[in-house]
């Protein structure tokens, strides 16, 4: 579990250190919006026709969640590889905390750190490498954690929500 850091956390020295957007953020066009529009107004009806109350107030909840995000800037979160774990934002994460790392590096569509975590709840930890050189990170972190190598893409929910610019 990750604590917050404090004046008195140890974290160990930094070996690397940037700033990356909380989430992503997409550029939607006209023609997105009015797709996801009858989209979401069809299922909607669907719902409502097959007496699946609950399915169309969940669509309607989803579709308040785009709109409140989309009119909301991402802050930026500090992401820091020390020789302790990992800090993103006021959290730290102990090495022990992580099982593995990967690196998709596919410019200029990702070029993105995942690191699984042990935890149920937040399995998978994402971190865009922006400008930085992927070998560097990759060296770096090797030292503290396995590198999955068999990883060869993003895991297919990522692609699906970057695609369809979703998250």
């Amino acid at each position: 579990m990750p604590q917050t850091i404090r004046e008195d956390t140890i974290i160990g020295d930094v070996h690397y250190a940037w700033r990356v957007k909380e989430y992503e953020q997409h550029a939607r066009g006209n023609r997105w919006y009015a797709v996801s529009i009858l989209a979401g107004l069809a299922l909607i009806i669907y719902g409502i026709i097959t007496g699946n109350f609950i399915f169309s107030l969940i669509i309607i909840l989803f579709a308040i969640i785009l709109f409140l995000q989309a009119h909301q800037h991402a802050p930026d979160v500090q992401f820091a590889v020390t020789e302790l774990g990992i800090v993103i934002g006021s959290k730290f994460y102990t090495y022990s905390e992580f099982d593995v790392f990967y690196i998709i590096y596919a410019p200029p569509r990702v070029k993105t750190l995942f690191l699984d975590t042990k935890s149920i709840f937040r399995p998978i930890l994402r971190v865009p490498l922006l400008d930085l050189n992927p070998v560097d990170i990759r060296h770096s972190l090797r030292e503290f954690l396995p590198e999955d190598l068999e990883k060869e893409d993003e895991p297919i929910a990522d692609a699906w929500v970057r695609n369809w610019k979703i998250h």
